[in-house]
């Protein structure tokens, strides 16, 4: 791969593609942009710590030369962010302001990490669900050479705050793979590591010029195919 830049490094899904795509000797350089350091370091990673993130459009378009592809898993909740209204200021207004920025420096490829059940009979009476469409929808919009979008379930593993009843439903959900299978489990929840590396894996064939579309939308059942399946360390 091309450099990368990565949005969300600190993240639960974020830090997994942080560190798969320093451990790729393929990858010429990974640039984050964050408002705290990154936990993986590596000699290909090129850090930029903002507390500011109105800067952060500014800092994407001073990266020379410009990223061929670049890989969003930014978000929160709106208990961290202090309210829905805030929480829309980051999964929404942020993720648009950094896709058109990524576009205008000339980035080739956008990958973003969105929610499965968005698009649903009920998506548009939540506001979580309208903040992932108006993002899809952007990526979409922009011609991106490649606009890849993953929607997955649940998101298994530890996260340094985590979410109310996380701890609960992470166990309900490994219990449901140890007891039913590893299918079913599949059906509703992902290893954030496997979301991570499915991410990855996408980009890499978008940027051989392999991607099944270009608007390429993958669901869970193609996250586990591209993150674990047919994935090669």
């Amino acid at each position: 791969m091309t450099s990368t830049l990565l949005i969300g490094s600190t993240g639960l899904v974020g830090s997994f593609v942080l560190s798969t795509l320093l451990a790729d000797s393929s990858v010429s350089a990974v640039h984050t942009i964050s408002r705290r350091a990154p936990k993986s370091t590596g000699p290909t990673l090129r850090a930029t710590v903002e507390a500011d993130t109105s800067q952060w459009a500014s800092k994407l378009a001073a990266i020379q030369p410009a990223p061929g592809t670049a890989i969003s898993s930014l978000g929160t909740t709106r208990a961290q962010a202090g309210g829905i209204a805030n929480q829309w200021k980051i999964d929404h207004d942020l993720n648009v302001e950094l896709a058109r920025a990524a576009k205008e420096a000339g980035v080739k490829r956008f990958v973003f990490v969105s929610s499965a059940g968005t698009r649903g009979l009920l998506g548009s009476l939540a506001p979580y669900s309208r903040m992932k469409q108006g993002v899809e929808d952007t990526v979409r919009d922009l011609g991106f050479e490649t606009a890849i979008i993953l929607r997955p379930g649940l998101i298994l593993g530890e996260r340094e705050v985590p979410h109310q009843g996380g701890p609960i439903a992470n166990g309900i959900a490994r219990g449901v793979g140890r007891w039913f299978g590893q299918g079913l489990q599949d059906k509703f929840a992902q290893e954030a590591e496997v979301i991570a590396r499915a991410a990855v894996h996408a980009a890499k064939i978008a940027e051989e010029g392999k991607a099944p579309a270009k608007y390429w939308v993958l669901e869970q059942n193609d996250i586990v195919r591209l993150g674990r399946t047919e994935w090669k360390s």
